[in-house]
């Protein structure tokens, strides 16, 4: 019986990150804290790219980059996924690092250079190996566009659109309701 190529890639594949894989934790453990190697970043990116049939590919986007569907898309991001990727999409956060592999910059080359049918994918279906969940089952098809437009934008995010999506961050406990725009400054919050 035939194998098709993918399959027999996909074995080659899984078989040198197993060795590679293996040889490194050996030497250095399973601590999520190491940088990923060149290797491992490679294959994880990989292994994403060949999860993405190639109708996403070319799926288009029904909803223009307009300024009002960037924003709805901006407004989105902030609530829901700027606690991981953070609102720049640099992936700078609490959460962030502490991914393995750690949660990508997301203004750079390896997710602008996918296409709106990929994004879309990735947000409906996660990332395998990753820390990134998918969301098809609570997220609506035109929130999920939206989202794309603006992940395609974040290379041009102004520093008031920055700033407004802290409006729509998350707020977490210790922010006790202080929605007044002016930071207490009583009882050791200080970041350094």
């Amino acid at each position: 019986m035939k194998i098709p190529k993918t399959v027999l890639w996909l074995l080659l594949v899984a078989i040198v990150a197993g060795i590679a894989c293996g040889t490194v934790a050996i030497r250095r453990g399973f601590s999520t804290k190491d940088e990923p190697s060149s290797l491992e970043t490679a294959l994880a990116r990989g292994a994403r790219n060949l999860a993405i049939p190639g109708s996403a590919k070319n799926e288009k986007n029904p909803y223009a980059a307009t300024a009002e569907n960037i924003a709805t898309g901006r407004e989105h991001f902030a609530d829901h996924c700027a606690t991981c990727h953070a609102n720049d999409g640099s992936g700078q956060t609490e959460m962030g690092p502490n991914f393995y592999p750690k949660v990508p910059d997301l203004r750079l080359a390896q997710t602008q250079s996918l296409t709106d049918g990929e994004i879309f994918y990735i947000i409906n279906n996660g990332v395998r190996l990753t820390g990134m969940p998918g969301w098809g089952g609570s997220h609506g098809a035109d929130d999920t566009w939206k989202l794309a437009l603006f992940i395609k934008h974040l290379p041009q995010l102004s520093a008031e659109e920055k700033k407004d999506m802290e409006r729509f961050n998350p707020k977490s406990a210790d922010d006790d309701g202080d929605h007044g725009g002016d930071h207490h400054e009583e009882g050791g919050h200080h970041h350094h």
